[in-house]
């Protein structure tokens, strides 16, 4: 069940808390559990301390659309597409792109 593992992932960083593959595990966790506030949080905490190569940033990006901040994720989207490019990743600098090409 997702909570179990939410816990299991707040333990984890009691003792480790720059972890980012368990930052953004317990990120992937709250986003399954619909807890856009604790996804938003999470996100910028792992993104304040890792090489994101994209995907953390469409995740962020979705998360302020789903909270009505479509400001802030535009910019994210910006910084997603920044990053996905720096790593290699065109298509999905373009998919961010087309979303907000699209939706903004």
């Amino acid at each position: 069940m997702s909570s179990s593992r939410i816990e299991i992932f707040k333990q984890i960083l009691e003792t480790d808390p720059g972890n980012g593959n368990v930052l953004f595990g317990l990120a992937k966790e709250y986003e399954k559990a619909g807890l856009n506030e604790k996804l938003i949080e999470t996100l910028t905490r792992y993104l304040a301390s890792s090489d994101d190569e994209g995907n953390a940033y469409g995740m962020l990006a979705s998360a302020y659309e789903k909270s009505g901040d479509r400001i802030k994720a535009r910019e994210v989207y910006q910084r997603g597409i920044e990053a996905a490019l720096a790593h290699g990743h065109p298509s999905m600098a373009e998919e961010y792109r087309q979303t907000m090409a699209s939706e903004y």
